[in-house]
């Protein structure tokens, strides 16, 4: 019996080793801090998926990026990367912006 049960579900094991995993679209967003600025300051995403933000500091100081409307908060050292996810988000604008320089470092995200 045991050898009837490995003959069926070794072709079935075989067809997931063969074959890749499908990868779901690339979801990932990137964001960059720039002279206390965020690039690109708004950044459209597709409603009711999951998706990552990229985000660089590329400038010399230290930055949080913030937002009450995503409910994240994420503190990013200068010449760093780091990575929020948000989502799924129903349609609509989500206001962010840098905890250390509100003046300028802020942006929107779009989701359709």
């Amino acid at each position: 019996m045991k050898h009837i049960l490995f003959a069926c579900l070794t072709p079935i094991a075989l067809v997931f080793a063969l074959v890749p995993l499908a990868h779901a679209e690339d979801n990932t967003y990137s964001l960059k801090i720039k002279e206390h600025r965020f690039e690109p300051e708004k950044i459209e995403i597709p409603a009711d998926k999951k998706v990552k933000l990229l985000i660089l500091n590329a400038d010399n100081t230290a930055e949080e990026f913030d937002s009450d409307d995503l409910h994240r908060e994420k503190f990013i050292l200068p010449g760093k990367e780091s990575v929020v996810f948000i989502g799924p988000l129903k349609p609509g604008s989500y206001r962010f912006i840098g905890e250390y320089n509100q003046a300028t470092a802020h942006g929107l995200i779009i989701v359709k």
